[in-house]
């Protein structure tokens, strides 16, 4: 089994971040979406990699760099992401930038949480499940965008080993990282775009578990490479 992903794990605490620019409600924005909406992707790529390293999280630091009207918008957006699996929020601190006004909106979410007692398995073929989108395509296409909550689900009833979100890199290059010398076959879904908010992931599935997988996730779960 391959290391973390882009976590940090210190004294059994596993730490993840992301971060968004130009994205939000300010006039230079480069993309133009409420701020709630901001914060739910970033909280959702932080809920990803504690997922990728098998991490349940437990509490939240939120870095606000576009005003302290952004704060509770931002805090609205991370508890969406707790909504949709059905849990209740960590704690959540941080800090605002007051004393700069910024041209563009810009925050960081950080999730600090402590590995699951379990251990899932590293055996098992490749799927994906979702669509690379990134930019407005994630707002123009968001049914097509991987649920955290059948994601959540199929932790529940173990149906998948390894959970492994897709970033700005696209699918191969995370499927190079997850599981180097893995081949893909011929598939529909785009290997090369960027999967921005980790709008698609990697999933490893034990053949035993495989057929119930594809009734959970149904037509987007894909087969990618042998295991």
């Amino acid at each position: 089994m391959t290391g973390l992903r882009n976590a940090l794990e210190i004294g059994g605490l596993i730490i993840t971040t992301d971060n968004s620019g130009g994205i939000g409600q300010k006039r230079e924005d480069l993309v133009a979406v409420p701020d709630r909406m901001t914060a739910r992707f970033a909280a959702r790529v932080c809920l990803l990699e504690q997922w990728a390293a098998d991490a349940e999280p437990e509490a939240v630091l939120l870095h606000n760099f576009s005003g302290e009207a952004s704060w509770e918008p931002y805090c609205e957006g991370i508890r969406d992401v707790f909504d949709e699996i059905g849990k209740p929020i960590p704690p959540i601190s941080g800090s605002s930038e007051t004393n700069m006004a910024l041209r563009q909106s810009a925050l960081a979410v950080t999730f600090i949480g402590r590995k699951t007692d379990g251990s899932p398995t590293d055996s098992g073929d490749w799927f994906t499940y979702g669509t690379p989108l990134s930019g407005n395509a994630v707002l123009e296409q968001s049914e097509e965008i991987a649920s955290l909550a059948k994601l959540n689900e199929a932790r529940r009833q173990q149906l998948t080993g390894r959970i492994w979100p897709a970033g700005s890199g696209g699918l191969l290059a995370e499927l190079q990282q997850a599981a180097p010398g893995a081949v893909p076959v011929d598939t529909p879904v785009d290997l090369y775009t960027s999967a921005g908010p980790a709008t698609a992931v990697l999933l490893q599935i034990p053949a035993a578990r495989q057929q119930a997988a594809h009734r959970h996730f149904g037509t987007q779960l894909r087969f990618l490479a042998p295991g």
